[in-house]
């Protein structure tokens, strides 16, 4: 049976678009909505309150905030039977008078116009931890996913150089309601040497995010987040001692879901102590326990390649590589990860149609026991530095993302080509996102559609198949699969199967391949190779 919600403006007050706004989204998130009109007397907002058996009531007043003020703490003292029956209420208005509606402490949410679509969807979902009495805020990624759809759920980096300035920020936005999930972004040592004191660097402390030692700092910082909309937390998977790592953070924040790349974040890139095919393996084994531990798992595969000036049709090829890993290696749930922007100066058309050749190679893969979510986010090195441009390149490259109907924007802060953002730049990047997300709800273009789009995605996935037949013809005869054998992996790389520009005079790559001429640029209504140089 569904549960009622009663409103109106009340008073002298004849503003109810905000009323009928607000019992829209009641309605969306499956409830019974009453609608009394405008200029309602208290006495009848109350009566049919009781009359429906509301659980919930709100009201709306948006005129003098004396007036409004002396209003409302009438309808408090007239209302206060209900409330002690558990009846909820909550109210809306212009800021002023909101202002003076918080000072009664009688209504239990207050929405003054700052508050985006998809958090007031999720109060009325029982998706905040104010909203308690409209049910509880989920706290497993699959379970959130579907419990905000069709909002994705929005993640962002957060970890600064000091500990207790991370804790505090991590405070800070999960009150402002904005983020669904944490990334956590701990430094180097963190990373590579958590296990080990004595690798540690105490001049690197803080180098790359927040420097995390115990298991109680990963405790502290999650604990911060425990309020407002209590966010989801997950961090880095790290590049050494990886299960004991997942243990730790499984343990200590709840991850929300592990983050493993297949071909990086060892001596390849210098980020961690593992040779190639060696971390390829480890790797494997990490997809595994998570797998087996019923928690998500997310691939950060292809970007790498992407920010490393790679062809498209190598991204494409890591893409499939990641998924059909992740699928052998007993992962449930998979987040595929999609990176616009990678490299920087790829069209918007071409960065469509490469992330549809992708859907179209990995979504035969899915099935009961492997389901994909999909998750977009900005170009890491592609943010101009102007802080007007960056956060018009923010917006301008979310809307763009929606086309893939995501699961979970990942936003990358606008911030990222000066500073590591702080909590007041993390909450405006998820505020320019949201609004975003919400004017390509309300209905985008299609597109996916564009002939261009469509004729290029064709060809990558062709392409991308002869690839991954050149992985199969150099694998060795015991190999039981060319795909998910990591000496077939390694030897791809270091044959040149699979390379990058930048990988050049790289130990384990060859670096050999050239791609600055074979970047695509829409041009009026068709699609052009850019020029030389």
């Amino acid at each position: 049976m569904k549960k009622t919600v009663v409103a109106a403006a009340i008073g002298e007050c004849v503003h109810v678009a905000g009323v009928m706004n607000f019992l829209r989204l009641a309605e969306e998130a499956g409830w019974k909505t009453v609608f009394l009109g405008p200029a309602v007397p208290i006495a009848k907002v109350l009566e049919v309150a009781r009359q429906e058996d509301a659980s919930l009531v709100g009201v709306g007043y948006r005129l003098t905030p004396e007036t409004g003020e002396r209003l409302l703490g009438e309808f408090a003292e007239a209302a206060d039977e209900l409330r002690s029956q558990g009846v909820r209420f909550v109210f809306g208005g212009t800021p002023p008078v909101a202002e003076r509606a918080g000072k009664l402490g009688f209504f239990d949410r207050i929405y003054d116009g700052n508050q985006s679509v998809s958090q007031i969807l999720a109060d009325l979902k029982g998706e905040t931890a104010a909203a308690q009495g409209l049910g509880q805020i989920p706290q497993t990624t699959v379970e959130r996913i579907q419990w905000k759809a069709p909002y994705p759920l929005l993640r962002h980096h957060f970890g600064l150089p000091e500990l207790e300035a991370t804790r505090l920020g991590i405070a800070k936005i999960a009150q402002a309601e904005v983020l669904d999930v944490f990334s956590l972004g701990t430094d180097q040592d963190a990373q590579e040497n958590f296990f080990h004191p004595e690798r540690q660097n105490p001049r690197a402390r803080g180098a790359g995010g927040v420097p995390v030692r115990s298991a109680d700092d990963y405790r502290l910082l999650y604990a911060a987040s425990r309020s407002g909309n209590f966010p989801l937390m997950r961090a880095y998977s790290g590049t050494d001692d990886f299960i004991r790592l997942a243990e730790v953070l499984v343990d200590t924040i709840h991850n929300a879901w592990c983050a493993i790349p297949l071909f990086w974040f060892n001596q390849m890139d210098g980020r961690g102590p593992w040779n190639l095919q060696n971390s390829i393996r480890e790797h494997q084994k990490v997809m595994r326990w998570y797998g087996e531990h019923n928690i998500p798992v997310e691939l950060n595969e292809p970007h790498h390649w992407g920010m490393r000036d790679a062809p498209d049709v190598v991204f494409v090829v890591a893409a499939y590589l990641a998924a059909y890993n992740a699928r052998a290696f007993g992962v449930r749930d998979y987040i595929a990860q999609f990176m616009f922007n990678s490299p920087a100066a790829t069209a918007d058309a071409m960065d469509l149609a490469k992330m549809l050749a992708i859907l179209k190679m990995i979504e035969p893969l899915s099935g009961p026991d492997f389901r994909i979510w999909k998750q977009t986010r900005t170009g890491l090195l592609s943010y101009p530095l102007q802080p007007a441009a960056a956060r018009a390149h923010l917006a301008a490259s979310i809307y763009v993302q929606m086309a893939l109907h995501p699961h979970i924007v990942h936003i990358v802060g606008h911030t990222e080509a000066d500073h590591a953002a702080t909590a007041d730049d993390v909450i405006e990047a998820c505020q320019m996102a949201q609004r975003a997300i919400e004017n390509a709800l309300r209905g985008a273009p299609d597109m996916l559609a564009d002939p261009h789009v469509q004729a290029r995605a064709e060809e990558l996935e062709s392409e991308a198949r002869i690839t991954l037949d050149a992985l199969r013809v150099i694998a060795r005869e015991d190999s039981l699969d060319p795909l998910t054998d990591p000496v077939v992996l390694a030897s791809a790389v270091s044959l040149g199967i699979v390379d990058a520009p930048q990988l050049r005079n790289n130990p384990f790559a060859r670096g050999e391949i050239d791609t600055p001429h074979h970047r695509w640029q829409m041009s009026g209504r068709r699609c052009q190779r850019s020029p030389p140089g």
